[in-house]
């Protein structure tokens, strides 16, 4: 449960603001979707490594060109 303190006379889309930023940074809802549905680890594992070689061409090719 996120508890976000509001201080006195403070706006209140200030503090809307300051929920949305610390919900997003928990990954509550990227952590829900997961559990929604089961991935089995070799798949998990076998994404993880092409994601991997893909950020890893990319940044070889900034450094080419």
């Amino acid at each position: 449960m996120l508890i976000i303190p509001i201080k006195e006379g403070e706006n209140i889309d200030r503090a809307l603001k300051r929920y949305k930023r610390k919900f997003d940074r928990t990954k509550t809802m990227k952590n829900l979707r997961n559990r929604k549905n089961f991935t089995k680890p070799s798949v998990a594992k076998r994404a993880q490594r092409i994601k991997a070689s893909y950020v890893q061409k990319l940044r070889t090719q900034e450094e080419v060109g």
